[in-house]
């Protein structure tokens, strides 16, 4: 079995303090993909820098305090690969990747376009930029899990608010429209939706922090595993945990009947 984790720890050393390694290690996860970390590497830990029993890598941003992707591994990786050779948002550190034989496990946080007009330009150009990537890693024969915060609600069954929000960031038409593009294209598959075609509040990897959006399940899907259609048909079981909080996301697990 393999197993997979994503998360979004919105600031590594918050989610450190809330008990996100302890309860990472007892998953016998064989990789956990991190995004958001907030952090640099001189503001790590020793511990952070090397997790008990885990192999840790980590692409940060150049901008302080924002950012940053992370993969902490059971197995030392043969080749880890930081970055798409975009020079604006390599230097945000948003992609990072695993190779373990055939198999490639990638760590992605995509922009965020809900701050400003500009930001979602910037997530726009990120689009643009990413589908021709995805559409040569699914050429490329390898066996390729995407991991991480893609900041978009793909349907109307991924967020509780869905007519609400169909003019705002992470659910405007062009970036649903480009999920659908990337899924029917270049055959990569949603591995939760392939799991779960129909399901709706148990599917929420994120929630505000305003007003009582965790207590009332008020979330977001956001949060995907998307893989190449050889290891996606393996996928058995995926789940989102939400009995402890270490951030405003939650962790997706999904486990594969499938061998490195």
């Amino acid at each position: 079995m393999l197993r997979i984790i994503t998360l979004n720890l919105n600031g590594i050393r918050s989610a450190w303090t809330k008990g996100v390694l302890p309860w990472a290690a007892a998953q016998s996860a064989d990789v956990v993909c991190l995004q958001e970390l907030k952090a640099q590497t001189v503001d790590f830990s020793a511990e952070m820098k090397t997790p008990d029993g885990l192999q840790a890598y980590y692409h940060c941003a150049e901008k302080k305090g924002y950012s940053g992707v992370g993969l902490w591994c059971r197995r030392a990786p043969d080749k880890v690969i930081e970055g798409v050779g975009n020079t604006e948002f390599d230097a945000e550190g948003r992609y990072l990747r695993a190779d373990f034989g055939n198999l490639s496990v990638i760590s992605l946080y995509l922009p965020s376009g809900s701050s400003s007009p500009e930001r979602q330009e910037a997530k726009f150009r990120f689009m643009a930029i990413f589908h021709p990537h995805l559409a040569e890693l699914a050429r490329s024969g390898r066996d390729v899990v995407v991991c991480g915060d893609w900041n978009i609600a793909h349907q109307e069954i991924d967020l509780r608010n869905w007519k609400s929000n169909r003019k705002n960031s992470g659910f405007l038409p062009e970036e649903r429209a480009w999920i659908s593009r990337v899924l029917d294209e270049s055959g990569w598959c949603d591995v939760y939706r392939r799991l779960h075609p129909a399901t709706t509040d148990e599917c929420y990897t994120w929630w505000s922090n305003r007003g009582q959006a965790w207590a009332k399940n008020v979330g977001w899907r956001l949060d995907y595993q998307l893989a190449t259609p050889g290891i996606a048909r393996t996928a058995r079981k995926a789940s989102v945990y939400k009995e402890q909080r270490f951030s405003d996301h939650a962790p997706l697990t999904v486990d594969y009947d499938f061998n490195t």
